[in-house]
């Protein structure tokens, strides 16, 4: 009886020792700081905002804490570099004052610092990715892509390659000239897809991989087929990759439908067309799946505002509608956290990032009622 009573206070004293308590603070610290995302919010500045925000966000919590912000006009889309040391944004004006800007990036402290800018060489940029050492931009009004290779301390050095697109589509109102609207990598990284708006196609790139700064080699060739067209009057906007990266999904903004294809070696094989917007808006703006691959998003504006929400068919990739998720008016932009457990909107004309919970089994949506203000915000990015 003695010997049972000294074990437990033995066991007593060792659970309360310094480096039991030290390594569980240690490990809730450890999970803590994996939770919290840096955030880098773009917005459109013609009303209070400056420019850039970050913000800390507790991807298990939903609770979001203000950072810093820097002053830049318009920058209405943004890219956070691999390796989250650089920002990259445009500035999205067609008035001659149309420029990519790069930035120094502090991930533990969300702050930013102006390293150049340097004209985007096209009007209205509205879509910027970068690779290692490469940014590109797709420039709405211009109907044109640039590419602007980087310098080694991550500053823009001037565009090395301007694409000019022509043509119109059958909408006469909006497709009346190539309308640029969307440049994103292939998950293989040997393959750039432009989304055109305009003339309804979507072209492809070939990567060079080899280019340098030295050999003044073009980052990007025209792929064989050089373009994929989609049916008229559909106006191509933004394009995404299942996480297995054997599907894409394009949203139209024009037709509201989400197009399904195949993607294998560069080629896209159409396999479905399934309306997002059921109300012709004409005002579908962005698209992405779910960290698990199970379902689907896509944004529509200007009627009916929010979220078509789609499950994705495991065998094949296909899609069928799961419900639809009303949110704030004018929900640009979106963004889904690492986890899977929130789904945050850009409602441009709520002031507001809002915040919803993701239930993982059906997808469906619910506002947790913890709207984040910002002053008319359009892109959401975090740093991985």
């Amino acid at each position: 009886m003695i010997r049972k009573t000294l074990y437990i206070l033995t066991a007593g004293l060792l659970a309360l020792s310094p480096s039991c308590t030290n390594k569980k603070a240690a490990q809730q610290t450890t999970e803590t700081m994996d939770n919290e995302l840096t955030m880098v919010v773009g917005t459109y500045t013609s009303g209070s905002s400056k420019g850039i925000y970050t913000f800390r966000f507790d991807q298990e919590t939903g609770e979001a804490k203000a950072l810093s912000d820097v002053e830049i006009t318009n920058p209405s889309y943004l890219t956070i570099s691999g390796d989250n040391q650089f920002v990259y944004a445009v500035s999205e004006h067609g008035d001659g004052n149309e420029a990519v800007t790069a930035f120094h990036f502090d991930k533990e402290k969300g702050t930013l610092q102006k390293l150049n800018s340097v004209p985007a060489m096209g009007a209205d940029p509205c879509y910027i990715i970068t690779t290692n050492q490469h940014v590109v931009t797709a420039n709405y009004s211009g109907g044109s892509i640039s590419v602007f290779p980087l310098a080694k301390d991550g500053s823009l050095l001037a565009a090395s390659d301007v694409i000019q697109f022509s043509g119109s589509g059958a909408d006469k109102e909006r497709q009346e000239k190539s309308h640029l609207h969307c440049v994103q990598v292939s998950p293989d990284g040997k393959y750039l897809f432009a989304d055109d708006l305009g003339t309804d196609h979507i072209y492809t790139f070939q990567i060079n991989a080899q280019v340098n700064i030295e050999n003044g080699e073009k980052f990007l060739n025209a792929a064989n087929p050089p373009a994929f067209p989609v049916a008229p009057g559909s106006g191509p906007r933004h394009i995404t990759f299942s996480p297995n990266g054997k599907q894409a999904y394009l949203i139209n903004e024009l037709s509201g439908a989400v197009i399904a294809f195949d993607y294998k070696d560069g080629k896209l094989s159409e396999i479905q067309s399934i309306q997002a917007d059921t109300v012709g808006a004409k005002g579908s703006a962005d698209i992405h799946v779910s960290p698990d691959g199970k379902f689907l998003y896509a944004s529509n504006r200007l009627q009916a505002d929010g979220l078509a929400i789609f499950s994705i068919n495991q065998t094949n990739g296909t899609l069928t509608k799961a419900g639809y998720q009303l949110t704030g008016i004018h929900p640009r932009n979106f963004i889904i956290t690492p986890n899977g457990k929130y789904l945050l909107v850009a409602s441009r004309d709520n002031n507001a990032i809002e915040v919803y919970q993701r239930n993982a089994d059906n997808g469906l949506l619910t506002s947790i009622g913890k709207d984040i203000p910002v002053d008319k915000p359009v892109c959401l990015k975090f740093a991985l």
